[in-house]
């Protein structure tokens, strides 16, 4: 019988406080966290611990639900680079949370595993069980509650209603990959300054230095900041996913309307040359969370005049990240 299950995680301030859990019903959960960590790292820990906690159950199908593209990319897809080039990504560049990325390989061996996509906060009754127990533990943290009075829930339950004893929740080795803004300066690039420059993807590798800018820049520089490193050749196809919205779309120049995969694989294919050039950049705010960029892009062989749009949404009094909502490339007659 298929085991399904749904893993979440939670940052109040992302990094800050943050939570962790798995969910299969109300007798069958666990939950953990931090006092200081970041989303991903809790949705990639929630996944590490559920295959722990059903590590004796290797002959039964695992289906995860995730609301994160991020980690079942990560999984699924990216993983196996990683670790044959030593766990660094094609930029050279070590993976993030590599910890947990190693702990997660060596649970997947042997398992039959199936992770399926779910929308967040879209009333998915065991991706909401995830996220709400996810953010109790965030919570849990930041009100600084002593480890016995964490709602940390019974783990994994067995048929005949024994519970399995599950690992103690890790005190995240991964943590140390939110210490390492080191000297990383936290400036933001003047009006797509950096943009097809050869640096380094303007938005920061480690994804809380991403969050604290965030927060602490202003909100027009910072969605010029994400137009950048959304173009930005050296950016990868795992940061661009990243800065995409869930119902992301995108109008292509030949006025077909398209989803995530044919924008990131245009850029990640080099669709707009080495090379061009710039201009006519504005930013206009639609609110407080929201914002329209727009700019002329000039390659080596068309001019294209572009629009984006740049939004935050409320998750359950928390404001999430900066994300590309919608795309459109008209080409200048």
């Amino acid at each position: 019988m298929t085991i399904i299950a749904a893993a979440d995680g939670s940052a109040l301030g992302n990094p800050g406080p943050a939570g962790w859990a798995w969910f299969i019903d109300e007798t069958s959960w666990r939950a953990g966290g931090w006092n200081h960590g970041t989303n991903n790292m809790g949705e990639l820990t929630a996944v590490l611990n559920l295959l722990e906690s059903t590590r004796h159950l290797t002959d039964e199908p695992l289906k995860i639900l995730c609301d994160s593209q991020y980690v079942i990319n990560s999984i699924t897809k990216w993983m196996p680079g990683w670790k044959k080039k030593g766990w660094k990504k094609k930029d050279g560049k070590p993976v993030l949370n590599v910890d947990i990325m190693k702990a997660l390989d060596r649970e997947m061996a042997g398992r039959t595993v199936d992770f399926e996509w779910v929308k967040g906060h879209a009333g998915h009754e065991l991706n909401e069980a995830a996220d709400e127990r996810a953010r109790a533990m965030a919570s849990a943290y930041q009100a600084g509650r002593a480890p016995g009075d964490m709602p940390v829930g019974p783990g994994y339950r067995e048929r005949d209603g024994s519970v399995q004893e599950t690992p103690s929740q890790r005190p995240a080795p991964a943590a140390a990959t939110v210490s390492t803004l080191g000297t990383q300066s936290l400036e933001e690039p003047d009006l797509f300054s950096e943009l097809w420059s050869g640096n380094e993807d303007p938005v920061l590798e480690d994804s809380s230095a991403h969050e604290r800018i965030t927060r602490e820049a202003d909100p027009a520089n910072r969605v010029l900041s994400l137009e950048t490193a959304m173009l930005t050749p050296t950016t990868t196809e795992g940061r661009r996913m990243e800065l995409l919205h869930d119902d992301f779309e995108y109008v292509a120049r030949d006025g077909s309307v398209n989803g995530a995969q044919r924008f990131v694989t245009e850029l990640q294919g080099g669709a707009y040359g080495s090379d061009p050039d710039v201009s006519h950049s504005a930013s206009v705010a639609l609110g407080s969370t929201a914002y329209h960029v727009s700019y002329r892009l000039t390659d080596s062989s068309t001019v294209t005049r572009r629009s984006s749009l740049w939004i935050r949404e409320d998750h359950h009094n928390e404001m999430g990240p900066w994300l590309l909502r919608y795309h459109q490339v008209t080409t200048e007659s």
